[in-house]
């Protein structure tokens, strides 16, 4: 597929970043995501963060694993509401590589929200 300046890509690729800079960015949105997941429904579910991994186990069954991939720079999620979606850092925000207009905090404060009625800002 030939690039056409008439129609860009929706975002930039995700490998722009540097490796160092990922781990970076990756590593402090994992921790904030854990820390305001516990501070605000901490009594509903487990978050636990080990080695680029977030788990957050929902008590009363279903799971969230939010981890770095490191080779193409991006951050997955899995979750018992939406599947699978990866997210690249584009324009200071975590993206979806395939809904530009998604982001991970975005739709983890929705899903979250709607599962526990408890506004949750990420």
């Amino acid at each position: 597929m030939r690039y056409d300046p008439a129609f860009p890509p929706a975002q930039e690729p995700p490998m722009s970043l540097d490796e160092s800079r990922f781990a970076t960015l990756a590593d402090s949105l994992l921790e904030h995501l854990a820390d305001t997941v516990d501070d605000v429904l901490g009594d509903e579910i487990d978050a636990e963060l080990r080695g680029g991994i977030l788990t957050l186990t929902i008590d009363s069954g279903g799971q969230y694993v939010i981890n770095k991939h490191a080779p193409n720079r991006e951050i997955w999620m899995s979750s018992p509401a939406s599947g699978a979606t990866h997210f690249g850092y584009v324009d200071g925000d975590w993206v979806s590589t395939r809904d530009p207009k998604a982001r991970l905090t975005e739709m983890l404060a929705t899903e979250l929200t709607a599962r526990f009625g408890v506004a949750i800002t990420l």
